[in-house]
């Protein structure tokens, strides 16, 4: 990971906005079948209103489609995927007491490699938190 933004939805509390400082780093190996990708990130996020650091770290699994093979293999025909063959589950550890419910929760997400013509490729997330249900 060398750059990017997480931002909360309107009304998410505690709210984050922030930006990636320094380099994180991921481990990503394949499966034996070739058919996933298996996804191991952390990395450090700077809070734009306060400040404050927020450490985080998502595992997840990829399936490998055509469609992300010619993205991997840097096709020209590359498309931006769809959401949903990519699933992380992510977590936050932050000193600061304002965001501390944050690392109470649990976090999951969808996602999907974003192609966009003369840029890197992004890879984006939706994150939602586990709640009790009805």
């Amino acid at each position: 990971m060398v750059g990017g933004t997480i931002k909360s939805e309107s009304g998410f509390s505690p709210a984050l906005d922030a930006e990636f400082v320094g380099t994180g780093n991921d481990y990503i190996h394949n499966d034996p079948s070739g058919k996933h990708m298996r996804l191991n990130a952390h990395g450090i996020v700077k809070n734009k209103s306060s400040g404050s650091l927020v450490y985080l770290h998502y595992t997840g699994v990829v399936d490998i489609t055509p469609e992300l093979g010619a993205i991997l293999g840097g096709s020209p025909d590359a498309k931006t995927t769809e959401f949903g063959n990519s699933f992380i589950e992510m977590r936050f550890e932050t000193g600061d007491e304002k965001l501390k419910d944050l690392e109470l929760g649990t976090f999951v997400g969808a996602g999907r490699f974003k192609v966009q013509q003369g840029k890197p490729v992004v890879v984006e997330y939706k994150l939602s938190k586990v709640v009790k249900g009805n």
